[in-house]
Protein backbone atom coordinates (compact mmCIF):
# COMPACT_ATOMS: atom_id res chain seq x y z
CA UNK A 1 0.00 0.00 0.00
CA UNK A 2 1.64 3.20 -0.98
CA UNK A 3 1.47 6.39 1.09
CA UNK A 4 -0.02 9.51 -0.47
CA UNK A 5 -0.35 13.03 0.76
CA UNK A 6 -3.83 13.07 2.07
CA UNK A 7 -4.38 9.98 3.36
CA UNK A 8 -5.21 9.62 7.41
CA UNK A 9 -3.63 6.52 8.45
CA UNK A 10 -3.36 4.74 12.02
CA UNK A 11 0.04 4.74 13.67
CA UNK A 12 1.81 4.14 16.94
CA UNK A 13 4.37 6.64 18.65
CA UNK A 14 7.76 5.10 18.61
CA UNK A 15 9.48 8.00 19.37
CA UNK A 16 9.84 11.45 20.86
CA UNK A 17 12.29 14.48 20.38
CA UNK A 18 11.87 17.86 20.99
CA UNK A 19 10.69 19.05 17.88
CA UNK A 20 8.18 16.13 17.46
CA UNK A 21 7.85 12.71 17.77
CA UNK A 22 7.96 9.41 15.28
CA UNK A 23 5.28 7.43 14.32
CA UNK A 24 5.43 3.88 12.87
CA UNK A 25 2.62 3.63 9.79
CA UNK A 26 1.65 0.54 8.24
CA UNK A 27 4.13 -1.15 5.34
CA UNK A 28 6.97 -0.92 7.82
CA UNK A 29 7.48 2.87 7.04
CA UNK A 30 7.59 6.22 9.60
CA UNK A 31 6.89 9.25 9.45
CA UNK A 32 7.62 12.44 11.94
CA UNK A 33 4.66 14.37 13.21
CA UNK A 34 6.70 17.68 14.02
CA UNK A 35 5.56 19.94 16.91
CA UNK A 36 3.50 22.13 15.27
CA UNK A 37 1.33 19.69 13.88
CA UNK A 38 0.61 17.82 17.22
CA UNK A 39 -2.56 20.37 18.45
CA UNK A 40 -4.49 23.02 17.83
CA UNK A 41 -3.07 24.71 20.86
CA UNK A 42 0.58 25.63 21.77
CA UNK A 43 2.67 22.53 22.21
CA UNK A 44 5.49 23.28 24.65
CA UNK A 45 6.14 20.33 25.16
CA UNK A 46 5.57 17.03 23.61
CA UNK A 47 5.66 14.68 26.15
CA UNK A 48 2.42 16.87 27.31
CA UNK A 49 0.31 15.26 24.25
CA UNK A 50 1.69 11.84 23.57
CA UNK A 51 3.64 9.15 24.97
CA UNK A 52 5.88 6.56 23.44
CA UNK A 53 3.54 3.69 22.31
CA UNK A 54 0.53 5.45 22.25
CA UNK A 55 -1.64 5.18 19.20
CA UNK A 56 -2.65 7.69 16.95
CA UNK A 57 -4.48 8.79 13.77
CA UNK A 58 -2.49 10.92 11.26
CA UNK A 59 -2.97 12.69 7.83
CA UNK A 60 -0.28 12.36 5.49
CA UNK A 61 0.71 15.99 4.97
CA UNK A 62 3.60 15.66 2.56
CA UNK A 63 6.38 12.89 1.30
CA UNK A 64 9.82 14.86 0.54
CA UNK A 65 12.46 14.02 -1.82
CA UNK A 66 14.37 11.86 0.14
CA UNK A 67 10.92 9.96 1.11
CA UNK A 68 10.20 11.28 4.47
CA UNK A 69 6.64 11.00 5.48
CA UNK A 70 5.64 14.61 6.84
CA UNK A 71 2.45 13.57 9.36
CA UNK A 72 -0.10 15.72 11.44
CA UNK A 73 -2.44 14.79 14.17
CA UNK A 74 -3.89 18.01 14.38
CA UNK A 75 -5.39 17.75 10.80
CA UNK A 76 -6.69 14.00 11.23
CA UNK A 77 -9.09 15.29 12.82
CA UNK A 78 -11.83 18.76 12.42
CA UNK A 79 -10.59 21.88 14.58
CA UNK A 80 -12.39 22.11 17.63
CA UNK A 81 -15.09 24.66 17.71
CA UNK A 82 -14.44 28.46 18.67
CA UNK A 83 -16.03 29.87 21.47
CA UNK A 84 -18.36 32.75 20.63
CA UNK A 85 -17.10 35.88 21.30
CA UNK A 86 -19.49 38.02 24.12
CA UNK A 87 -21.22 40.76 22.80
CA UNK A 88 -20.98 43.73 24.20
CA UNK A 89 -18.27 46.49 24.88
CA UNK A 90 -14.48 44.74 25.46
CA UNK A 91 -12.52 45.42 28.58
CA UNK A 92 -11.18 48.74 27.67
CA UNK A 93 -13.05 49.91 24.83
CA UNK A 94 -15.37 52.77 24.60
CA UNK A 95 -17.55 53.72 27.82
CA UNK A 96 -20.63 51.74 27.79
CA UNK A 97 -22.77 54.43 29.22
CA UNK A 98 -26.01 55.38 27.39
CA UNK A 99 -25.85 58.62 25.67
CA UNK A 100 -28.52 61.15 26.56
CA UNK A 101 -30.89 62.47 23.65
CA UNK A 102 -29.09 65.32 21.44
CA UNK A 103 -25.89 64.38 23.72
CA UNK A 104 -22.93 63.40 20.92
CA UNK A 105 -18.99 62.65 21.27
CA UNK A 106 -17.12 65.49 21.09
CA UNK A 107 -14.64 64.80 17.55
CA UNK A 108 -11.29 64.14 18.71
CA UNK A 109 -8.30 65.85 16.50
CA UNK A 110 -5.91 63.31 15.66
CA UNK A 111 -3.47 65.42 17.67
CA UNK A 112 -4.76 64.11 20.99
CA UNK A 113 -3.25 60.88 21.21
CA UNK A 114 -2.12 59.61 24.10
CA UNK A 115 1.19 60.71 25.06
CA UNK A 116 1.61 63.39 22.28
CA UNK A 117 2.33 67.08 22.66
CA UNK A 118 1.22 69.28 20.21
CA UNK A 119 3.57 71.95 19.27
CA UNK A 120 2.23 75.46 19.43
CA UNK A 121 -0.14 76.43 16.21
CA UNK A 122 1.62 78.45 13.81
CA UNK A 123 0.15 81.42 12.02
CA UNK A 124 -2.04 80.24 9.50
CA UNK A 125 -1.43 82.08 5.74
CA UNK A 126 1.30 82.76 3.60
CA UNK A 127 4.07 84.32 5.93
CA UNK A 128 6.94 86.53 4.22
CA UNK A 129 10.13 85.13 3.05
CA UNK A 130 11.68 87.36 6.04
CA UNK A 131 9.21 85.87 8.90
CA UNK A 132 9.90 82.60 7.40
CA UNK A 133 14.12 83.23 7.39
CA UNK A 134 13.63 84.85 11.23
CA UNK A 135 11.65 81.61 12.26
CA UNK A 136 14.38 79.77 10.70
CA UNK A 137 17.26 81.48 12.12
CA UNK A 138 15.77 81.25 16.00
CA UNK A 139 15.30 77.68 15.25
CA UNK A 140 18.66 77.07 14.12
CA UNK A 141 20.29 79.37 17.05
CA UNK A 142 18.11 77.26 19.58
CA UNK A 143 19.53 74.11 18.33
CA UNK A 144 23.31 74.93 18.24
CA UNK A 145 23.18 76.10 21.61
CA UNK A 146 21.64 73.08 22.92
CA UNK A 147 24.13 71.03 21.14
CA UNK A 148 27.20 73.24 22.24
CA UNK A 149 25.59 72.70 25.70
CA UNK A 150 25.38 69.03 25.05
CA UNK A 151 29.14 69.16 24.17
CA UNK A 152 29.89 71.17 26.78
CA UNK A 153 28.69 68.50 29.41
CA UNK A 154 30.34 66.09 27.52
CA UNK A 155 33.77 67.43 28.26
CA UNK A 156 33.17 67.37 32.13
CA UNK A 157 33.32 63.44 32.04
CA UNK A 158 37.14 63.36 31.52
CA UNK A 159 37.08 63.82 27.41
CA UNK A 160 38.88 66.41 25.18
CA UNK A 161 38.51 70.12 25.47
Amino acid sequence: MGIEVGSILEGKVTGITNFGAFVALPGNRSGLVHISEIAYSYVNDVHDHLSEGQEVKVKVIGVDANNRINLSIKQAEPPPARPERPSGPRPGGPNPRPRAEGEHRPARRPSQGRGFTPEPAQPRGPASFEDQLKQFMASSDSKLSELHMNEKRGNRRGGRK
